[in-house]
């Protein structure tokens, strides 16, 4: 992706997209319905927490809570305009007007209005304490939203000079949930409460902004409305998440009934040689080998998030002097030549590929590609160190890095625990039960990635929900700030050139290779893509058809 392609803040669909929709949807007779396995596990309806963004929702929401622009194939912001339109009306502020379609009404049959891009906005720009948002970025910027309860339009007003770039991110699929379910539930205005600053109301708001969208299997579904081409129908006991047709729903008719959106197990090889699944999203090497019969495809490309070490911000690793110590003793070229890749430096520019990236590779990085046990042990004075390693099961290719790290760091005294867990995952850090976690952008098991650098880095600015690694330093934050109002490309790469130093010395996390994604179809599917960011294959569910 190009500087330009990645920080364009709204792209129309290509014409050979527009061409693989129309003809997805015209192909004849189709199957009732799809079984679609993706990378993690489904915890949430509500993708914007912590957890939420670091699960496999959403792969499975895209078209569920749509919004005013998805992800296309390439990562690229593409205008959803059955939801509604976005017009730039001012440069100096940057102002928006968005206007959401007369048609768009929630599965419930109740209509779909700016309170929820409010709640949206609130619960994500960190200005409302009790929100446990994955991000601010973008909303961060925002200064108010102007609405007015019930209605269709509102006017986004942003901070001046803080014109984000990448506002195509912003109220887009999967970004928004339906506010009217707080309100039920509360008894209250949920807009007015926020416009007004009601403290109290709006801490109820956020606890239940928190959890009331934690999926189980006797959940109300009352309390899950869509705004997609699909709806929820039940989860069952094992986990996985069935989507069935939403009767209520304006534009074009999703083309397949029913999608099981199954949460990766270890049994993912077996379920393809009994033809149980149509759809396989995941991360490449996560299931082993696999071995496909004669009747399915298969597809690998990069994603824009970077597989790394994060590590926690409390316990043995919360000294720079001892994640240096392991990140010395981890042989990255081994890792990176074993998933068949590169190595990955970037932290501040990880959606990217392109000459900007370079600036995150000063020469303090060298030292930390190729492991120096001797070194490491010095960092930290040849005390011992016992290092938690966590990362989601079952994953070979994570269970095949920690195994090398061990090994290799066991030469420096450094004793590294496998600690994984078909759970582990960003609250495994927070909560101390793991040292450090192996995972993708935001601690994902999947790709992670909004598809906006600008987005991804604030993965390290202070007091963001996804910096794991409770990572906080004034110039690194100026940096990111920077970054997401600035679109030429040598201020970039000098922006990135002057964090990256900085980064590679405090050691908050340890970019490890750019995450490579493998597809399995069915040759009896059509209409199926990869995408790089953390929506994967899901993007375009309602155009998928099986014959």
């Amino acid at each position: 992706m190009t500087a330009r392609s990645r920080r364009g803040p709204l792209l129309v669909a290509t014409l050979t997209l527009i061409c693989t929709l129309v003809l997805s949807a015209c192909s004849g007779s189709s199957a009732d319905d799809v079984n679609y396995a993706v990378d993690g596990t489904l915890l949430t309806y509500n993708t914007n927490t912590v957890a939420g963004a670091a699960s496999a929702g959403p792969q499975a929401f895209a078209r569920v809570l749509t919004g005013f622009n998805y992800h296309g194939p390439e990562g690229q912001v593409v205008g959803d305009r059955d939801f509604g339109t976005v017009a730039v009306v001012g440069r100096t502020p940057l102002v928006l007007d968005y206007q959401i379609s007369d048609n768009a009404v929630y599965s419930d049959g109740k209509p779909v209005t700016c309170d929820d891009m409010v709640l949206a906005w609130a619960a994500q720009s960190g200005r409302f304490p009790g929100f446990d948002a994955a991000s601010q970025a973008g909303y961060r910027d925002v200064a108010t939203v102007d609405c007015a309860s019930g209605q269709k339009k509102a006017r986004v007003t942003f901070a001046q000079d803080r014109a984000f770039v990448d506002f195509g991110q912003l109220f887009a699929a999967t970004t928004m949930m339906p506010s009217h379910v707080i309100s039920d539930e509360l008894g209250v205005d949920t807009t007015t409460a926020l416009q007004t600053g009601d403290a109290p109301t709006i801490a109820r708001i956020a606890a239940l902004w928190n959890t009331t969208w934690d999926l189980k299997p006797d959940l109300d579904l009352k309390k899950f409305p869509s705004s997609g081409p699909y709806k929820l129908d039940s989860v069952t006991d094992t986990g996985a998440v069935v989507l069935v047709a939403n009767d209520k729903w304006w534009g074009a008719k999703p083309v397949t009934a029913k999608v099981v959106v199954w949460p990766r197990g270890a049994d993912i090889q077996d379920r393809i040689n009994a033809g149980s699944y149509d759809v396989v999203d995941v991360s490449t090497g996560s299931t082993g080998t696999l071995n496909l019969p004669d009747d399915y495809v298969r597809t690998d490309t990069a994603s824009a998030g970077i597989e790394q070490l994060i590590f926690a911000p409390e316990g043995p690793l919360a000294d720079p002097a001892a994640r240096r110590a392991v990140a010395l003793c981890t042989p990255r070229d081994v890792i990176a030549r074993n998933a068949e890749v590169p190595i990955a430096n970037s932290r501040l520019n990880p959606a990217a590929e392109d000459s900007i990236t370079t600036a995150e590779s000063p020469p303090e990085a060298d030292q930390f590609n190729v492991a120096n046990p001797d070194a490491a042990r010095a960092a930290i004075n040849g005390q011992p160190l016992t290092v938690r390693i966590g990362y989601q099961s079952p994953n070979a290719r994570l269970a095949a890095t920690v195994g090398t790290i061990a090994k290799s760091c066991a030469a420096a005294g450094i004793t590294v625990q496998d600690a994984a867990g078909d759970t582990v995952g960003p609250q495994a850090l927070r909560d101390n039960k793991i040292d450090v976690l192996v995972a993708s952008t935001g601690g994902a098991a999947g790709s992670g990635s909004t598809g906006s650098s600008s987005m991804d880095a604030h993965d390290l600015h202070s007091g963001n929900g996804n910096n794991l690694s409770g990572y906080s330093n004034e110039q690194v934050d100026g940096v990111i700030n920077a970054l997401a109002v600035t679109s030429d490309p040598k201020e970039l790469a000098r922006l990135l050139g002057e964090s990256s130093p900085v980064l590679w010395n405090d050691m908050p996390t340890l970019p490890l290779y750019r995450q490579q994604r493998t597809l399995v179809t069915s040759t009896k599917m059509y209409a199926v893509s990869s995408n790089p960011t953390r929506w994967g294959a899901g993007w375009n569910m309602d155009r998928w058809v099986v014959k």
